[in-house]
């Protein structure tokens, strides 16, 4: 079956069997990046991508009878596509593509087309001559940044060529297994899809000397909004969001303003809110009044093959042995060093402190040697009862003695200092979640932690890397700063302590802007926001069973 069109790929059936020319061109750019487009469903959308879209809105038709933005599909070649434009030309049909950047060069610096492109227009070739029954003589290619047009001759090789790709990445969208990253270092630095493939990454972790250059964007300045008041709600108007809250002016923030939504308490969320946010991909997480995670709206549609990938490595004792060693040791680690900076700014020597720190150092030796899942547990469990045991004597002489306290306790906190640690940690899985959602694996499939009511468990292992940067840190420096109001921040509840809604405020600010900072990655070398790594470890960590391994549960302080 061939159709012709003049009207938009949704009101045709998508067949399973068609490939889009699109994917096409991904695959003659990088195998790599059409097996994470047409496989793992993973897009991006940057700078480049947006003005490649005006490009073509803004595209007129040069003379009578020119065609604009057709969708052609054949079941038999196996190819469906929209060609940009169509013309005659000497009474003979012509496939035009635009493009928004320059023509490729050749030694005598004549323009040529690059390779994906020069398949691309073939491709459509290939679907005209299917379609409409009619020879092609060749397609044309615009490139718009050298206002340059190139000619591509349409032969028996080139339909030859085309049906040879088709079938190459036909095999490669059956595999199990996505490809490596190209050879060509260029490419992977004009990808869309290089915040997502990690291309110098999986270089660095076959090669330690790698001088791995970022790809990963620095930060993400969007905004996370806490909605805290019970009897809030957010709407939907247009392209904004509107919260409303009692008592209080109209709020609405641009879509393009926020990255995730965390509704806390009874506030509330209409449907056409929750659709909107999960269209956009941005995160919506519920906080109870008490500051406790409750859950989060999973909006994905695909990402079924990493969610394999994950299952099948997972469920192999050894790799899940290994992966929880790294985040033990990683934890356990960064406790030790805390402590440690806090023992260099304590008046004369604190022989206690030093004790602790010198135990939890022979604790952490044996970690690697731990031969199951238990005996990991029993050294955290040590490792952990030594730093809490010891963190009080990091608070400052000055600090009020409502802000001390003696040892952890969860839920319910039994005093302010831990009221403060237990909702940051409510914040952080919340963020944890939301990495794991945007990168497509699945929560409740982890590699340490055993499911509970709590969180999932690939939340709960996940966040032990950033307990101690994020909210271990923050807190304790906002004890010794006298940050509390021990009477106006906190509630007090018989033998329970809890944050008030003006200690929540303060404590997520603190929070907010402490993921603002920045931190060198000990395996990659190059800078990030906290906002960042959160997405780059749990990529990092799914590396470690994708072939690129090595470079997770590195972010030990220093």
């Amino acid at each position: 079956m061939s159709t012709l069109e003049l009207t938009t790929p949704e009101l045709i059936a998508d067949s399973e069997e068609t490939l889009r020319v699109c994917s096409l061109h991904a695959y003659g750019y990088c195998p790599r990046l059409f097996y994470l487009e047409e496989v793992e469903e993973l897009y991006t959308q940057d700078a480049a991508v947006f003005a490649g879209r005006r490009l073509h809105e803004e595209l007129e038709p040069e003379a009578e009878g020119d065609w604009l933005d057709l969708y052609l599909e054949d079941e038999i070649l196996g190819l469906r596509g929209r060609v940009d434009a169509l013309k005659t030309q000497q009474g003979q049909l012509v496939p035009y593509e635009h493009k928004r950047g320059r023509s490729f060069r050749d030694e005598n610096k004549r323009p040529q087309a690059w390779e994906s492109d020069r398949l691309q227009i073939l491709a459509y070739c290939c679907l005209l001559e299917a379609t409409q029954k009619v020879a092609v003589a060749e397609g044309r290619i615009r490139y718009h940044a050298d206002n340059v047009l190139v000619h591509i001759p349409f032969d028996e090789a080139s339909r030859l060529w085309v049906k040879e790709t088709i079938q190459k990445a036909r095999a490669l969208r059956r595999s199990s297994y996505r490809p490596p990253v190209t050879a060509n270092e260029q490419l992977c630095t004009r990808c869309s899809l290089a915040p997502v493939c990690l291309p110098e990454e999986a270089r660095l972790s076959h090669n330690k000397e790698w001088p791995a250059t970022r790809l990963f964007p620095q930060d993400d300045e969007r905004e996370v909004i806490h909605v805290l008041e019970p009897g809030a709600r957010v709407g939907r108007t247009g392209d904004q969001l509107k919260i409303t809250r009692r008592e209080q002016a109209e709020q609405k923030l641009s879509i393009q303003q926020v990255s995730q939504v965390a509704l806390h308490s009874f506030s509330q969320i209409s449907t056409q809110a929750l659709h909107f946010l999960a269209d956009k991909n941005v995160g919506v997480h519920f906080i109870s009044g008490g500051g406790r995670y409750v859950g989060s709206i999973d909006p994905r549609g695909g990402s079924i093959q990493r969610r394999i990938g994950q299952y099948r490595a997972l469920t192999q004792p050894e790799l899940a042995l290994t992966l929880a060693q790294k985040l033990v040791y990683c934890r356990g680690e960064s406790q030790r060093k805390f402590l440690m900076r806090g023992q260099r700014y304590q008046e004369g020597e604190n022989a206690e402190l030093a004790s602790v720190i010198a135990q939890m150092k022979a604790v952490l030796k044996q970690v690697s040697q731990a031969q199951s899942l238990g005996t990991l547990l029993g050294l955290e469990g040590n490792v952990a009862a030594l730093y809490f045991g010891a963190l009080p004597q990091l608070i400052g002489k000055e600090a009020p003695p409502e802000m001390r306290f003696s040892g952890r306790s969860r839920r319910p906190p039994k005093d302010r200092f831990n009221a403060l640690l237990s909702f940051g940690y409510a914040l952080l899985i919340k963020d944890v979640m939301n990495a794991i959602l945007l990168v497509g694996l699945e929560p409740a499939l982890g590699f340490y932690h055993q499911p509970r009511t709590q969180a999932p468990p690939l939340a709960l292992d996940l966040m032990e890397v950033f307990r101690m940067p994020l909210v271990d840190m923050p807190v304790m420096a906002s004890v010794n700063r006298g940050q509390w109001d021990v009477s106006a921040d906190f509630e007090i509840r018989g033998a329970q302590v809890w944050l008030s809604e003006a200690g929540r405020r303060k404590l997520i600010d603190l929070y907010e802007s402490r993921k603002s900072e920045s931190w060198k990655h000990p395996a990659t070398g190059y800078s990030l926001t906290y906002r960042r790594l959160f997405e780059l470890e749990t990529r990092l960590l799914e590396k470690e069973w994708s072939g690129e391994p090595g470079l997770f549960g590195r972010l030990i302080l220093r």
